[in-house]
């Protein structure tokens, strides 16, 4: 699992991060998996012995991301895993997550921002308050005019909407 917020061990480096991760391996298991993680994040293997508090918002995050996968999850739980990062480390991320997931882990994602969301998804639900508004395969949800217009901002022309989604509270009531 990794919550919202990343959570490194700011004060120890990367490498003892993955370490502190791996508590239940044998040593060969922790080298194999700690390379396997560098080869994914290839940042993360140059600067091994850097503090985790000194690393950017993205390279926190992959940190966190390696740190779930030492234990060789089945299932990962990815809780808002582009909270506070710029676009370009947005891309970068769900490009991660697409491969860990093409390596054969299953991913839960818990994502705001849609249009990574559901480009990365295979299934998707988008929630409306605390309801299910629409589920599907991520890609149709991406295509679906009113996600499009309601949570992407986007209108069918291409121009930025600026219509706002309609919001149902826990009594039923629309904002």
């Amino acid at each position: 699992m990794v919550m919202e917020g990343r959570r490194v061990f700011g004060d120890l480096s990367i490498e003892e991060n993955l370490r502190a991760a791996s508590y239940t391996r044998n040593r060969s298991e922790y080298s194999e998996q700690r390379e396997r993680i560098f080869s994914l994040f290839p940042i993360l293997g140059e600067r091994r012995r850097q503090l985790a508090g000194l690393l950017s918002g993205g390279e926190q995050q992959m940190l966190a991301i390696g740190r779930a996968l030492m234990q060789q999850p089945r299932l990962l739980l990815l809780d808002e895993p582009s909270l506070g990062l710029a676009p370009l480390i947005v891309d970068q991320i769900k490009q991660i997550i697409l491969e860990i997931n093409r390596l054969g882990t299953s991913i839960l994602l818990i994502e705001q921002n849609a249009a990574m969301g559901l480009s990365a998804s295979d299934y998707a639900y988008v929630l409306e308050g605390k309801k299910v508004a629409r589920e599907g395969a991520g890609k149709t949800l991406l295509a679906d005019k009113g996600i499009r217009d309601l949570y992407l901002g986007i209108s069918d022309e291409g121009r930025r909407s600026y219509r706002r989604a309609k919001l149902v509270d826990a009594e039923g009531v629309r904002s």
